[in-house]
């Protein structure tokens, strides 16, 4: 299973919010066995991320979207996501039942907000998804999720997200396998070994350098687990640190 990952905001490009979630899901889809297969950071432009979600949906087994679900102006991930399927947005009266339900909730918890913020919150544009998708709401999201056709969208704020994803991981899979050799070889000087894996192997290879004093590693990646056994073995052999 190939998937993209699509981060939105303008606060990721600009350096203000470190960008946690695209490492966050590309971890989750790994240990799933899915690949990662691309990894992009777009404004809150409606235009581009409509584009590369409609590109990205032709090419890969699923687009995963984070953030840019709200009620500000510049939340345009829902509407996005509509123009790149080209479908209108609808509320579904369950999806709309439920948003109303957390904001009652939410006054009755909050009187004291409700008493110095003028906040007149409507409805019907919380809850419009694009047509026929199919709604992911969780107790932690105000906002809700949803897919359209293979393509997920999650809210960008991380507790959130990781609890709606949580919902749908099980739509997430794969064959792929992965396994390490830790070496304190550099990194520099790992170059026969990763062509030599390449070259012996059905699998692909990557070097990790040294950081906080830890050391590096290389990584041998396939869909075959006797094959990755053999090429990891063998690159032991090649790194393996002299007594």
């Amino acid at each position: 299973m190939e998937v993209a990952l699509v981060t939105v905001g303008d606060e990721l490009l600009a350096g203000d919010t470190e960008n946690t979630n695209a490492t966050w899901l590309a971890r989750q889809l790994t240990e799933r066995g899915a690949t990662v297969a691309r990894m992009l950071t777009i404004p809150d432009d409606r235009a581009l991320i409509a584009r590369w979600v409609g590109d990205f949906a032709d090419s890969f087994d699923a687009v995963v979207v984070t953030g840019g679900l709200g009620d500000t102006p510049d939340d345009v991930t829902i509407e996005a996501v509509a123009d790149a399927f080209d479908r209108d947005l609808e509320v579904q009266p369950e999806v709309r039942d439920r948003v109303a339900e957390k904001a009652r909730r939410y006054r009755e918890e909050n009187p004291e907000y409700y008493e110095t913020h003028d906040f007149d919150l409507d409805l019907d544009e919380t809850a419009a998804l694009p047509a026929g998708a199919r709604p992911i709401q969780t107790e932690e999201s105000f906002n809700p999720g949803c897919v359209v056709e293979n393509v997920y969208v999650f809210p960008g704020f991380p507790g959130e997200l990781k609890v709606m994803f949580d919902a749908v991981a099980d739509e997430f899979g794969g064959d792929a396998v992965s396994a390490s050799v830790a070496t304190s070889t550099p990194e520099g000087a790992l170059r026969h070994v990763l062509d030599g894996v390449r070259d012996r192997f059905e699998v692909a290879v990557g070097s990790y350098p040294a950081r906080r004093g830890q050391p590096g590693r290389v990584k041998v990646t396939g869909t075959d687990p006797e094959e990755v056994d053999r090429a990891i073995e063998w690159v032991d052999e090649q790194v393996a640190d002299p007594e």
